[in-house]
């Protein structure tokens, strides 16, 4: 009689307790849903990678600053949904809430300066150019992680995916008022007339029962 190998005999002393966990973690997503996990943590992991690199041409040491609080923080959401993702369970780190050192202060109208063009090479990196990037970073997985949570099937990720999103909204307006700080990100307004007829281009209505 043929004696049974090595895996046989891992599956014959397999619990039924233990085939039925295995069974529920491996069956709680929908296929969609995995390869949208699979971007948005591949997407945290790109922005990770780029934030350490970034890290080496930062002169400013306030940017410096704003890049190093959001990478620890943005660990730990990687983290939380990792754990979320793997399991299907709630985390053992729930969603943190992500809070910026600048103020609201915006700096309206446009000043002209230098025209911008791509650097010739590595050694023309400025903060200008880097807070730029980072800002591309949070935005982009702003909306990623907003699309994914709209396609979650398990409940837990899809909570922990849409708690996420108003950290990177709030990651990049602190980005935001960094660069308008400094002129790198200017924001043009309306003439006052012209600001006025589209603030008045409304009305409110009553509130009541369609006919």
């Amino acid at each position: 009689m043929q004696r049974p190998t090595q895996v046989n005999q891992q599956m014959q002393t397999s619990t039924p307790m233990a085939q039925n966990t295995n069974s529920i973690q491996n069956h709680n997503h929908g296929g969609h849903e995995l390869f949208d996990a699979h971007e948005v943590i591949a997407g945290i992991i790109n922005m990770l990678d780029q934030y350490q690199m970034y890290d080496q041409h930062i002169q400013d040491p306030e940017l410096k600053g704003i890049l190093q609080r959001q990478s620890s923080f943005v660990i730990t959401m990687y983290n939380t949904i990792v754990q979320s993702f793997q399991t299907g369970q709630d985390p053992m780190t729930p969603t943190q809430q992500y809070k910026m050192q600048q103020n609201n202060d915006v700096v309206y109208g446009v000043k002209p300066g230098q025209p911008k063009k791509p650097n010739q090479s590595v050694n023309d990196l400025s903060d200008q150019g880097l807070s730029a990037y980072m800002l591309g970073h949070t935005k982009s997985l702003a909306s990623l992680l907003t699309m994914t949570a709209l396609e979650m099937t398990n409940p837990v990720l899809r909570r922990v995916v849409a708690d996420s999103v108003p950290n990177f909204i709030e990651q990049s307006y602190e980005i935001f008022l960094y660069q308008n700080k400094h002129g790198y990100y200017q924001v043009p307004q309306l003439m006052e007339q012209d600001m006025n007829t589209m603030l008045q281009s409304y009305a409110p209505v009553q509130q009541g029962r369609m006919q």
